[in-house]
């Protein structure tokens, strides 16, 4: 890439970011209502219900992350900003590093994500496993975990290249999800887990 490539590709990050801070304002002014969540993907702004199966293993995923987390490194429905065409998700699960902090505008950098989770609901499932794993990988996310209520199983991303992740492992609900040599160094429990 030349200096003028790069100096380029800075400005229409610039530009894109800029867009999405405006957008979210707009988003923050209008009446969402309650109970919904709001993220822009790809340029495309997306509301999905928070349903109780949804919530329920949030809730349990957080739970169980907190067990070596301290509360400040989980974070839900956060907004970041990722790589691609104007990207702001408000991922279900979140875990930044430990030296993470926010940048000037109060935001935490994709750099320092180290875990996302994504509970899927039918009208996200599309963007969940294409769009928001694009741009998971693109930023180099270590892990990236599906929980699928429908399937009745987890899909576990991992190693990112490019934008898509060399190493997808799929593990039924009521079975352990191995993430001892991941990031995120645990293993999670889905016995819980509500099912659609």
């Amino acid at each position: 890439m030349t200096g003028l490539d790069d100096r380029i590709a800075m400005a229409e990050s610039d530009a894109n970011t800029k867009r999405l801070d405006e957008w979210f304002e707009r988003l923050e002014r209008m009446p969402v209502p309650e109970g919904f969540r709001v993220e822009i993907v790809e340029g495309t702004v997306v509301m999905a219900p928070q349903r109780d199966t949804r919530w329920e293993i949030i809730a349990d995923i957080v739970e169980q992350l907190r067990t070596k987390y301290p509360r400040k490194r989980v974070k839900s429905d956060v907004r970041v900003d990722y790589p691609g065409h104007l990207n702001g998700f408000a991922s279900d699960v979140t875990v930044v590093a430990e030296e993470a902090a926010r940048n000037a505008k109060g935001l935490w950098r994709h750099q320092d994500v180290e875990f996302v989770v994504e509970v899927i609901s039918r009208g996200t499932a599309a963007n969940d496993y294409g769009l928001k794993k694009a741009a998971y990988a693109q930023a180099e996310v270590p892990v990236y975990l599906i929980a699928d209520p429908y399937q009745r199983r987890c899909h576990v991303y991992t190693n990112p290249k490019g934008d898509d992740y060399a190493t997808e492992t799929k593990v039924g609900f009521g079975d352990p999800v191995d993430l001892t040599a991941t990031a995120v160094g645990l293993t999670l429990t889905t016995e819980e887990f509500p099912v659609d």
